[in-house]
């Protein structure tokens, strides 16, 4: 899409999975040098060198999950660590990081305080907030202009495949779906930021959400009284297995067989981790693949059984 500038001089250690997949985007993969422990797209980069860790164990249910994070939240500490030492040694020219969620990467001021220890190569912070499609366009654009390409090839290119979905849907016709985005299991939380508009524009009606705002909490009372038509479950980290295991804290409820989505079976689940969590470039994979779930019988992207599939 872009040419990479061809001087040599660029080291580029990426922090959060969403700049990886811009700066590859962007024809720069050769120059990163580092990555987060998160990064794994484009495949290559997985053997570059990890430069932060989570200061939780992974591992375990979405209730355990969600606990270990409060709990360090609760006490002023960071969920992440990022590794000094080996930033030094790489002697990155610039840091890809963001300032959106704590929980979902290493925040901006931890980076801040690493790179005030990186007395050798003094790196530039590219920090990114997306909140809607809008600002993927803008953090394009920033990441190109800082590391000296040209962007809007990308963002042409990435426009005008939302624009085809957009169509699609449309010359699908019939009524547009209520639809449920589930973030996160236990506690239940509802998709927000650029979800709910994503939803929109693969021709459903968002039930909790609001575009551009941090994901709220859910009751699961509240879920009950809307009776969406479709849920879509996209745990944040979640790969589509994951997914599957933890769902059983929704299906042992009581109410959960009279929803109409369930009784109807148009309950999906997702590869979160993969697409919708992640706001670089694949956020226009993560349309098509909305698309393709509300609309099953007239969209096809072949998405069905790698990034998603009926509960």
């Amino acid at each position: 899409m872009a040419g990479a500038r061809d001087d040599g001089q660029l080291r580029l250690v990426s922090l959060i999975p969403s700049a990886t997949e811009i700066v590859a985007a962007l024809g720069l993969a050769d120059f990163l040098v580092g990555r987060s422990h998160e990064c794994d797209c484009p495949p290559l980069v997985t053997s570059l060198p990890i430069c932060t860790s989570p200061k939780f164990n992974p591992e375990g249910s979405s209730i355990e999950i969600h606990d270990r994070v409060t709990k360090l939240l609760q006490s002023a500490l960071s969920v992440y660590a990022v590794d000094v030492e080996r930033l030094e040694t790489l002697q990155p020219t610039h840091i890809l990081t963001q300032a959106q969620c704590d929980v979902c990467a290493v925040n901006l001021s931890d980076v801040e305080a690493a790179v005030a220890q990186c007395v050798k190569s003094s790196p530039t912070i590219i920090s990114l907030q997306p909140s809607v499609l809008d600002d993927l366009w803008s953090d394009i654009r920033t990441v190109a202009q800082v590391l000296g390409v040209d962007g809007e090839p990308l963002i042409l290119w990435l426009n005008q495949r939302v624009s085809n979905c957009v169509e699609k849907t449309r010359s699908v016709g019939g009524d547009r779906p209520t639809v449920a985005c589930i973030e996160w299991i236990d506690p239940l939380m509802a998709a927000g930021n650029w979800i709910p508009e994503l939803v929109q524009l693969a021709g459903g009606i968002p039930c909790f959400g609001t575009i551009g705002q941090h994901s709220p909490w859910l009751e699961w009372d509240a879920l009950v009284r809307e009776d969406p038509d479709i849920i879509v479950v996209m745990p944040c980290g979640y790969n589509l297995t994951k997914t599957h295991q933890e769902m059983d804290v929704l299906t042992q409820k009581p109410e959960w067989k009279t929803l109409s989505a369930v009784q109807n079976e148009r309950v999906y689940l997702t590869d979160g981790n993969q697409y919708f969590n992640r706001p670089g470039p694949r956020l226009i994979d993560s349309l098509e693949l909305l698309a393709e779930i509300l609309h099953s019988k007239g969209v096809s992207y072949g998405y069905e059984g790698s990034g998603w599939k009926c509960l």
